[in-house]
């Protein structure tokens, strides 16, 4: 309703101009007074003026301003510049992405640390640790496997930088107690590190057993044999934990 009275409005001044012998001159709308603001741009009636005396393939340019939004944008930036300058490097008044990566990091280590401090401590003498096919010890040491050592085993424990975990060959001895010596103190010599500050020791004794249960699966494009031929018999899990245990 409006564009049509708009339209009567126009028409009637486009009258009265017609009548008086004058051009009629529409008035700016409040837009296209805001865009001459930000554009500076000339109007077309003018551009002839402001013309430069070369063209290409019959293309002509116009020496038109840059957009004052543009220079006001360009401004910003350089005052922005000094004062990150100022911030970051003159007074370190805000940390830069190194530094506040580092306070992050602390900060989660005293979460995780305030964490552990509050969980049960389970003693595992790994001298006499025994296998026990436990369909739940077992998932949790699947979750740890996962996490952490999936990198260097692969997810099927069939061996990448790491060895071939599902075999009868060990580097480092195969027995239960020698995984868990193993994961526990790493092989410096060898890339893998000590799981000990990082792992509470139910964790390493969990993902130890989880290493038993897959061995024999020779999963596909495993890596070859390495260390020396060890086998022995393992714990068979019971009747209830069977079924589970087969979904791993």
């Amino acid at each position: 309703m409006l564009r049509i009275l708009n339209m009567f409005v126009e028409k009637a001044a486009r009258d009265r101009a017609e009548k008086l012998g004058i051009t009629y001159k529409p008035a700016l709308t409040w837009w296209q007074r805001v865009d001459r603001k930000l554009t500076n741009a000339t109007p077309l009636e003018k551009e002839a003026t402001i013309m430069l005396d070369h063209n290409y393939d019959g293309i002509k340019e116009l020496d038109n301003h840059l957009p004052p939004w543009w220079k006001w944008l360009f401004y910003f930036t350089i005052g922005w510049s000094a004062i990150y300058l100022i911030a970051y490097h003159v007074t370190d008044t805000w940390p830069l992405m190194e530094q506040e990566y580092g306070h992050e990091v602390a900060a989660a280590q005293e979460k995780i640390n305030a964490f552990r401090a509050n969980q049960p401590t389970v003693q595992i003498d790994e001298g006499t640790l025994e296998y026990t096919a436990d369909v739940e010890l077992i998932s949790s040491g699947r979750k740890v496997f996962d996490s952490q050592c999936v990198s260097c085993h692969r997810n099927d424990g069939g061996g990448g930088i790491g060895p071939n975990l599902t075999d009868e060959y060990w580097l480092h001895g195969g027995t239960v107690s020698e995984i868990y010596s193993t994961v526990k103190n790493g092989v410096p010599e060898k890339g893998m590190i000590s799981w000990a500050p990082v792992l509470r020791p139910e964790e390493i004794r969990n993902v130890t057993f989880f290493i038993m249960s897959i061995r024999g699966t020779n999963p596909l494009n495993g890596k070859a044999p390495q260390g020396e031929l060890f086998k022995t018999e393992t714990a068979k899990p019971d009747s209830a934990s069977t079924k589970s245990q087969a979904s791993l």
